[in-house]
């Protein structure tokens, strides 16, 4: 039996139970699980690497690449380790401080994730619709104050987070019927009024995803126009072409996000399994993807990521 601070019922650990009614599944769950963690670390950590000795990737669109890869790489370690270790050695116990610092790290880097793309729709915005003024507005500097910005509004409206949930009572269970820390899962275990708690949740969310992604389809919008304008077939393809990856990196992050999120507050009646297996494809398969993606559509990256290797190789 695990200590509780009988003062106001915060226990010392939690315990997560994984994927629930796929317990004895967890081993087999982690190989997969495992091999996208792999692929993130090689493939993000490659494309900083290729982007960081190649000047003529010093574009805004790779440099807001790399900082989306820095918080890939931030998101899944700070995940994906204690998930495996529930999985191959049923670890389970997690600190309650720990657990907090976990789902903190969650949510402010996945809105900094957000934001990021959205940095990257507007350097599509600036390259298309306005292509003389493009170096003129994307300079290093805004470039480096666009991120901070960025990493600015993720870290400080996410911080509430643990301290809207460190003095609670959880008098129902200490168990986590998830694979990681996060606020819902949190918020079901209190056994105090979570209403405003919530609100806030919910505030920030849309604040953050909602209006980027509404900002993202705005820019989207525009370019079309712009586009649709372009004398030729061919340069309407040409153009196009420029924002095909980035287009994929959108889809890849915000359906998978918008589908866990929906379910989290209004799909009651959604497996528990399907969620919590929903939800870790939202947090594995962006990071995994986004250098893939870029790799692939892009001729100067693919050809630097194989010499790489064949570098190593040899």
């Amino acid at each position: 039996m695990l200590a509780f601070n009988r003062t106001n019922l915060q226990p010392t650990t939690f315990l997560l139970l994984g994927i629930p009614g796929l317990e004895a599944d967890h081993i087999w769950i982690s190989i997969p699980f495992c091999l996208v963690y792999l692929l993130s670390l090689m493939g993000n950590v490659s494309l900083l690497l290729i982007v960081k000795t190649d000047p003529k990737l010093h574009e805004p669109m790779y440099l807001f690449l790399c900082m989306l890869s820095v918080a890939d790489l931030m998101l899944t370690s700070s995940t994906l380790p204690k998930i495996l270790s529930l999985f191959w050695f049923k670890n389970r116990e997690i600190y309650f401080e720990a657990c907090l610092t976990q789902m903190y790290f969650i949510h402010s880097l996945s809105t900094m994730e957000s934001g990021f793309i959205l940095a990257m729709a507007f350097d599509r915005y600036v390259a298309i619709c306005h292509p003389l003024r493009h170096s003129a507005i994307l300079t290093p500097i805004v470039i480096a104050g666009m991120g901070l910005v960025i990493v600015f509004r993720g870290a400080i409206l996410l911080s509430p987070h643990p301290f809207l949930l460190r003095w609670l009572s959880y008098c129902r269970t200490n168990v986590i019927s998830h694979t990681y820390c996060e606020f819902m899962a949190l918020v079901k275990l209190v056994c105090n009024k979570t209403k405003i708690r919530r609100a806030y949740s919910l505030i920030v969310a849309f604040l953050t995803g909602g209006l980027d992604f509404t900002l993202i389809i705005t820019s989207y919008i525009l370019i079309l126009l712009t586009v649709f304008g372009l004398p030729s077939k061919a340069a309407q393809r040409k153009t196009l072409s420029t924002c095909v990856s980035h287009v994929w990196v959108i889809l890849v992050f915000y359906t998978p996000a918008f589908f866990s999120f929906l379910t989290h507050r209004f799909g009651h009646h959604i497996a528990p399994h399907i969620h919590i297996f929903i939800a870790n494809v939202y947090l594995l398969i962006p990071p995994m993807m986004n250098p893939i993606i870029y790799g692939v559509k892009t001729k100067r990256i693919r050809e630097r990521f194989f010499k790489f290797l064949t570098i190593k190789c040899v």
